[in-house]
């Protein structure tokens, strides 16, 4: 269920608690889905810390999918924005992709996002959100990114930093590659290498394999 956007200027005293309502039911069951998991998540407990009765919360969301799809596509429409936002305050294309490695490694791959993926990736729950837009909201987004990533590559070409000669398609798979929840959880989350140090060492390989020129200096070498 998606909150329709309206001016506050505009809102009733009741719409602004209808929406002040939604938004603490959310994050009540962004607190319940990491702390418990999708299947022992209850809008009795949602209901529980928000203060209000279950019906209410029915009220809002019509069943617990749709609740979870709710936040689902929140985050993922927070983090298109955010990546965005990113990308505009860095000046090269390089430093735009780093600045995307380091959003997805320092922000993005927080519990709650590696549980809602998890659900996202799971067979026997993904059939329970195929009509919930869950899924097409997460193909569009991926398609938004895709198209930005393989726009900054193409002005690092134009721009002399990327090499010219590879396809910016492979340029694009090998940099999506990069951004492994599988890797977060082996690396970051189990204490091996710090966020910010993964982020350098990755876009070392990455820029070194990509940089313009590379082909011609080993060939001089």
């Amino acid at each position: 269920m998606k909150s329709t956007v309206t001016s506050s200027h505009t809102l009733t005293l009741k719409e602004r608690q209808r929406q002040e309502r939604e938004t603490l039911i959310l994050q009540a069951a962004q607190d319940v889905l990491v702390e418990k998991g999708f299947h022992e998540m209850s809008m009795d407990e949602i209901a529980a810390r928000v203060g209000i009765s279950k019906g209410t919360v029915y009220l809002h969301f019509p069943s617990k999918e749709d609740l979870v799809a709710a936040l689902f596509e929140q985050d993922i429409q927070q983090t298109v924005q955010l990546i965005k936002t990113t990308i505009e305050t860095r000046a090269t294309p390089r430093t735009k992709l780093e600045a995307v490695l380091q959003f997805i490694y320092g922000e993005f791959f927080t519990k709650r996002m590696q549980t809602l993926f998890t659900i996202y990736n799971s067979a026997g729950l993904r059939k329970l959100f195929e009509d919930r837009r869950m899924v097409g909201c997460m193909r569009e987004s991926w398609e938004r990114l895709t198209d930005s990533i393989g726009k900054l590559l193409e002005e690092g070409k134009a721009a002399g930093e990327f090499d010219p000669t590879i396809p910016t398609p492979i340029m694009q798979s090998v940099f999506f590659n990069l951004l492994s929840p599988k890797s977060y959880e082996r690396l970051v989350a189990e204490d091996k290498v710090a966020p910010d140090e993964l982020v350098k060492q990755l876009s070392r390989i990455y820029f070194k394999g990509i940089a313009a020129g590379e082909i011609e200096n080993k060939g001089a070498e």
